[in-house]
């Protein structure tokens, strides 16, 4: 008798889709570099959509042709699981959830990369057939990067700076207390050629050194993280393991002290005088113009450019920005057109402007998100005409300002020698779409192997009045309007630094999922969140609750006005991060609105935050007690309020919003007399890479919501 074939096995599920795929980024092009002849752009790519090991790419821009540079499983390397401390907390710091080669660095002419695999350095000549060398210097290596001129290779170990010379063979310590190095002036507190915990996970600065452009001297930030109190993170699944000890700075604690010297190829060094009253180095740039450095104040209410003499630490302040509330720091600014003159960002009349030499060279009304790149006399920046959309931009003396992008959608760019690489999408197509285009006008499309989601959210815009906030409801694809009355679930993540309605299917596919599980799921961009000008993100400033949580329920009532069949007797929300204290907060200030949330590593309790995000909204809190007190939902009258089904998620391991935020609220919830869930989630950070854990997630999701609102 012959076997009956076997069944093929059913298609996964999207949460599973999702989390294998991460999201459905996996095998799509990122982190694109073009040389700065504009001949090669350099990228990277995992081979397949649920492939989690990067490759590095070369793609030759005459001849449209891609080559693989380096597959890492060709490699003799170990595998990932105890890279350098310091490199794991710079992934988590930058969210990166794939692995093989995640970053690189190139010399000036981009014709040699260096990257790092299991701690181990590699460089790669960015030709065809290339194969990559081993940097033979003993590890764990972290962060290496070549001088402009590509004979030497800087990494740091231990906390200390490490030049090796590639003609030689050579390393020698740079500075630092490794082997050999001043251990009397640095103890183990101390780093060089790292950034500090606040610098990464705020001002989106994640290294600590820069080269000088004909690779003579270095600038190193020195970081002595002493004065900064202690946490401990452990796992109560493994009490056998040590906690993890954590320098973390609170709010209105103590700070790292960190400070940024020029350190010549012998050892000579030179501090920099970064100013008495200057509290955070947000950003150092080096070009053959200028060192210039971006200081702040501990408030923010001051942010300084200083022109620094490399030879003496002498510094000149070119632009000095002020506000009541609070400075914004821009991405890819301060910069140098070819003629040395200053660009930045500033804002004039609620309009975030692109600036050159102090004069705004922008529209009114067109807010710049960041700088990319800037190339000769051109500089290439993000912005937004609609909050919705985040376009692609060339600004040049000759021809203004000019869209590169289409009008509408996500998208992001990289440009030099008058090459472009664009990347982005919209919300009819999938994934992200990328091109180069060449100095002629024609385009070359780069290949993508991230998978479908096969899930196309059907986006429906709600109208608010003037100020009010972004809407868009989306429904189950099999709905019937009038059939039937829809629960409905808030996803918002609304605060500060990002986004939910955007231009783009891949920013509603995990809420249009929730929706085709019989939810009318309503995504609202309220006050805080970036996008619609400044003062529209300040209008949090001194309480990150009423504003936000008020701009959910007015979201609320105008879907329900503009769409119909929604359930206002059965409302949910859901969230993460800020997203899951706002859903929290919804269900303890409002539960005559709010029936039912999900909140995923909430912060609960301010003060248990870091002090650049906090402060900057709150205020120290010495100073501005009532602004805490406004903001936390710890000690919030909100939990004696009615009691509504409430789950708290959060991961054990989590360095930035950690577990005691959840603990603490429960704690509070107990002794009111509220029921509620915990679901902790053992050896979590603040994502959740982990297949199993991102598909349960969603599921869990869904089933107590839906036992919560009947």
């Amino acid at each position: 008798m012959t076997a009956e074939p076997a069944a093929p096995d059913p298609p996964a599920s999207f949460p599973r889709r999702q989390a294998a795929t991460r999201r459905f980024t996996l095998g799509a092009p990122r982190r694109p570099t073009v040389s700065p002849d504009g001949a090669r752009v350099v990228l990277l790519r995992s081979k397949g959509g649920d492939d989690p090991v990067t490759c590095l790419w070369l793609l030759d821009v005459a001849a449209g042709e891609e080559h693989l540079l380096v597959d890492p499983r060709e490699l003799d390397v170990p595998g990932e699981d105890d890279l350098p401390p310091e490199e794991r907390a710079r992934r988590e710091r930058v969210r990166e959830q794939s692995g093989g080669v995640v970053e690189y660095a190139l010399d000036a002419s981009g014709r040699l990369a260096v990257f790092v695999l299991a701690g181990r350095a590699f460089t790669v000549d960015l030709v065809p057939g290339a194969r990559p060398e081993t940097v033979p210097v003993e590890g764990p290596v972290v962060d290496p990067r070549p001088d402009p001129t590509g004979a030497r290779i800087a990494f740091v170990r231990g906390g200390a700076l490490y030049v090796h010379e590639r003609a030689t063979g050579t390393t020698h310590l740079l500075v630092g207390a490794g082997p050999g190095g001043d251990a009397d002036e640095d103890g183990p507190t101390v780093t060089w050629g790292l950034a500090e915990f606040v610098a990464a996970e705020e001002m989106h600065r994640y290294r600590g050194y820069w080269w000088s452009p004909d690779g003579s001297q270095l600038a190193v930030a020195r970081v002595d993280d002493a004065p900064v109190a202690r946490w401990w993170i452990a796992d109560p699944a493994r009490p056998d393991r040590t906690p993890t000890e954590t320098a973390y700075p609170a709010a209105g604690t103590a700070n790292a002290l960190v400070s940024l010297a020029v350190v010549d190829l012998d050892g000579t060094r030179v501090d920099v005088d970064a100013g008495e009253d200057t509290e955070y180095l947000a950003g150092v740039t080096w070009d053959v113009h200028d060192l210039l450095v971006t200081v702040s104040t501990r408030d923010q209410r001051r942010v300084d450019t200083r022109r620094v003499d490399p030879d003496t630490g002498a510094a000149t302040v070119l632009a000095s920005d002020t506000d009541d509330v609070w400075v914004d720091l821009v991405v890819g600014v301060p910069a140098h057109l070819s003629d040395g003159a200053l660009v930045r960002c500033a804002d004039r009349d609620d309009t975030r402007c692109l600036v050159v030499d102090d004069e705004p060279v922008t529209p009114p009304g067109l807010q710049v998100r960041g700088v990319a790149d800037v190339d000769g006399d051109t500089v290439l920046f993000t912005a937004a005409e609609r909050p919705e959309d985040v376009t692609l931009w060339a600004w040049s003396r000759a021809g203004g300002a000019a869209r590169v992008s289409p009008q509408h959608g996500v998208w992001s760019g990289r440009r030099a020698g008058g090459t472009t690489v664009l990347a982005g999408g919209d919300l009819d197509t999938d994934g992200t779409r990328t091109s180069v285009l060449r100095a002629d006008g024609s385009a070359v499309p780069v290949a993508s192997y991230a998978e479908s989601p096969g899930l196309e959210p059907a986006v429906r815009r709600v109208a608010t009045a003037e100020g009010g906030p972004s809407v868009a409801v989306l429904l189950p694809r099999d709905h019937v309007p009038g059939a039937r009355r829809l629960p409905v679930l808030l996803d918002p993540y609304g605060g500060p630094h990002s986004q939910r309605v955007l231009a783009a299917r891949g920013a509603f596919l995990t809420s249009q999922w929730f929706a085709d599980q019989g939810f009318a799921v309503v995504v609202a961009d309220g006050r805080g969140t970036p996008g619609r000008g400044p003062a529209y993100e300040r209008a949090v400033h001194g309480d990150l609750a009423t504003p936000v949580l008020d701009d959910q329920v007015a979201a609320l009532h105008a879907a329900a006005e503009q769409v119909g069949d929604l359930d206002l007797d059965r409302v949910a929300v859901r969230g993460w991060s800020f997203g899951g204290y706002l859903a929290a907060l919804a269900v303890l200030r409002r539960p005559d609105v709010f029936h039912a949330a999900v909140a995923g590593a909430p912060v609960t309790d301010w003060r248990l935050y870091d002090t650049h995000y906090t402060e900057r909204y709150l205020g120290h809190p010495d100073e501005h007690p009532e602004a805490y007190a406004r903001s936390s939902i710890v000690d919030d009258p909100g939990t004696r309020a009615p009691a509504r089904p409430l789950m708290l998620v959060h991961g054990l391991a989590d360095d930035n919003v950690v577990a005691a935020h959840t603990l603490r609220l429960s704690s509070a919830l107990l002794a009111a007399g509220h029921p509620h869930t915990v679901l902790p989630l053992s050896g979590v950070t603040h994502m959740t890479p982990q297949e199993v854990v991102a598909e349960n997630l969603l599921l869990l999701q869904v089933a107590f919501l839906r036992d919560a609102l009947g």
